[in-house]
């Protein structure tokens, strides 16, 4: 074969494969691409936040020792119901009663002293009187310098039943000082509710804690009447919480049951995440305070919750899929972006290039997208305030479908395959086997 015949024959053959590309590319365009489609009806649409969090009493005390020793008795234990008042536990007396003893022996010894230094400043002053009415009859029997020390005296015993008064009040302030502490030695319920927490046993040390309150915490009060959640939710969800908005709670506890309840607080300072992203970024939350309505009686602190908060609600109105929603260039904007201006540099609008909308399927199974303003959004659907006007047919999925869509492309409706029988799928399992 010559080298010219050859040539040919590559050319042919190069020729066919192009050739047979053209037709399946032309067979692949023509291929209609299956979606998920769904008309535009309207419905009742929920608009909700949910978040998590935990249990806990409206109030609660933690009852803390003030003073130092060991625990001599113990009253009550975790989950018992106690009233206002009622004994909790007893802290070691001796040293403390020591304390008032010794305290009441000084005040007596300081009351004696004053006693004492009040009958000096009476004969002092009895003294310098007679002085004064015999020097008035003979002055030649009392000399000046005899009543001036007499009227020293006076005013020395003077000052010394002052500073005896003082002593006395010192005394019995620190009786009173030692009584409290004793008083300190038995705590007292301060609210009725019940004992959550017991930390501590018979016999071990209470540790006075004025510098570290969670050590020297021995037990918790809660008053399990008002139970509220405190849940975080998301910076970008908070605004649209207010006060009174209702919610429905689902305690881990009881996975079957939800619970009705309100919130009643909503923080103003943030609760930064601990974990930061890679550029130190962090989430950044607020506290939102929910009421429970009606909690179970065996509703314990702690429990784990899920809040949904009810933020708003529409009744009968047009609706489409959340993930029907897409996003696509605004054309018109690009080209006026890129308009010149004699004498300026073109400026172009940030965040502003996308509009929103959705696939409209039409009569020859076509899509052709068409922008749509949305409002609320429910748990699979969004409102519909403009740009549709109900009973269009849109592309409802898939998410990978919907992103590869433009305008004109081919579409046909995915088949549904329904669930085969349970029985039948057992009875072909048996004849095959």
């Amino acid at each position: 074969m010559s080298k010219n015949s050859k040539i040919v024959i590559f050319v042919v053959v190069i020729g066919a494969i192009a050739g047979i590309g053209t037709v399946a590319a032309k067979k692949r365009g023509n291929k209609a691409t299956e979606v998920r489609i769904e008309a535009v009806e309207k419905r009742d649409l929920v608009s909700s936040v949910t978040a998590s969090g935990q249990v806990r009493a409206q109030s609660k005390v933690d009852v803390a020792a003030d003073i130092t020793g060991r625990i001599t008795r113990l009253a009550v234990k975790e989950g018992d119901w106690v009233t206002k008042g009622q004994l909790l536990l007893q802290i070691d007396q001796e040293e403390y009663l020591a304390a008032v003893q010794r305290a009441e022996a000084q005040m007596a010894n300081t009351r004696a002293s004053a006693a004492q230094a009040t009958a000096n400043l009476q004969q002092a002053q009895s003294n310098y009187r007679r002085s004064q009415e015999i020097r008035q009859s003979n002055p030649n029997l009392v000399s000046a310098e005899q009543l001036e020390q007499l009227k020293t005296a006076v005013d020395v015993n003077t000052a010394l039943v002052e500073a005896s008064r003082h002593n006395v009040a010192q005394a019995e302030a620190g009786v009173r000082d030692s009584k409290v502490r004793l008083a300190k030695t038995t705590l007292y319920a301060e609210m009725a509710g019940r004992v959550t927490r017991l930390v501590v046993e018979q016999g071990e040390t209470a540790i006075q804690g004025t510098m570290n309150r969670d050590a020297a915490t021995l037990l918790t009060i809660s008053d399990m009447s008002v139970l509220e959640t405190k849940v975080k939710v998301d910076e970008t969800d908070v605004s649209r919480i207010s006060i009174g908005d209702s919610t429905v709670v689902q305690l881990d506890a009881f996975p079957d049951t939800t619970f009705l309840g309100r919130v009643v607080k909503i923080s103003n300072s943030s609760v930064r995440g601990a974990s930061a992203t890679a550029t130190g970024d962090q989430a950044i939350d607020y506290e939102v305070t929910i009421r429970l309505i009606n909690p179970p009686k065996d509703t314990k602190p702690d429990f784990s919750a899920t809040a949904k908060i009810i933020t708003d609600a529409r009744t009968s109105v047009l609706s489409i899929p959340i993930i029907a929603l897409t996003a696509r260039e605004n054309e018109a904007l690009n080209n006026a972006d890129t308009a010149q201006i004699p004498g300026r540099t073109p400026v172009k609008e940030v965040g502003k290039k996308d509009v929103e909308g959705v696939f409209i399927v039409g009569a020859d199974s076509k899509v052709t997208f068409k922008p749509v303003k949305v409002g609320i959004a429910g748990e699979k659907y969004f409102e519909v305030l403009s740009g549709l006007d109900g009973g269009e047919k849109i592309v409802a999925g898939t998410y990978q479908a919907i992103r590869e869509l433009k305008d004109g492309t081919l579409v046909r409706e995915t088949v549904v395959k329904p669930a085969a029988n349970a029985n039948t799928e057992n009875a072909n399992k048996k004849a095959g086997s």
